[in-house]
């Protein structure tokens, strides 16, 4: 079984996981975006060890912190989809651009792609590949657990930008209706900023992809 801490970071505020396998303790971090210390502290407090670094895509907010994992013995880095490469050298302009710590920019060891298989003790995850926000944009899906990270692509009650260089509103709202939705209503996401939600909900009440919107 997987087990979890969402921990905000940076004063976006995005939720950085921080996630496990109950059986083995293997960990990995889901978008480290930022507050080092005290991403570490949270790992020290769980009594893990470092493990892998998974990237839903490459803004800043989400990436700001992994390179400096990476030189602290974290790795390999998983994600985001190729797509995304242009975003991750823009790293150390974009923390400057948004007052953020000096962050680097790094070469992921795996781009992923549609369908994918992320592995963590004995857990697997699959990856979807959601573009519209950004290119490149993966979101992490455990079946068994019915639990979804879907970074910036939909929010409890909004969905993201797509008003960046490589995004696509159109292109976004597929995403969302054709990969994650279609997953089930019961489906429980972590987005990257922001509370919990599920796919039910979301198809029933958000205001830019509800069921309504798109009948007849």
């Amino acid at each position: 079984m997987l087990r979890f801490t969402i921990i905000p970071v940076t004063p976006l505020q995005q939720n950085c996981t921080l996630l496990w396998c109950d059986q083995t303790g293997e960990a990995a971090l889901i978008d480290a975006g930022g507050d080092l210390d005290r991403l570490l502290a949270e790992v020290r407090q769980q009594q893990l060890q470092p493990g892998k670094l998974w990237v839903t895509h490459g803004h800043v907010d989400h990436v700001g912190a992994v390179a400096a994992l990476q030189s602290l013995g974290w790795g390999p880095i998983e994600g985001p989809h190729q797509a995304d490469d242009y975003w991750i050298d823009l790293v150390p302009q974009a923390a400057a651009r948004f007052g953020l710590p000096q962050a680097s920019s790094f070469v992921p060891d795996r781009w992923l792609k549609q369908h994918d298989v992320l592995t963590l003790g004995e857990e697997q995850l699959q990856v979807l590949h959601c573009p519209g926000h950004t290119p490149g944009h993966v979101v992490f899906y455990h079946e068994r657990q019915q639990l979804a990270w879907v970074g910036d692509v939909l929010f409890a009650g909004s969905i993201g930008r797509s008003d960046f260089p490589g995004g696509n509103g159109p292109v976004l709202i597929r995403s969302i209706r054709e990969q994650l939705f279609v997953l089930g209503d019961d489906v429980r996401f972590i987005p990257g900023h922001g509370p919990m939600s599920t796919f039910g909900a979301e198809r029933q009440t958000n205001p830019f992809v509800a069921d309504r919107l798109f009948a007849g």
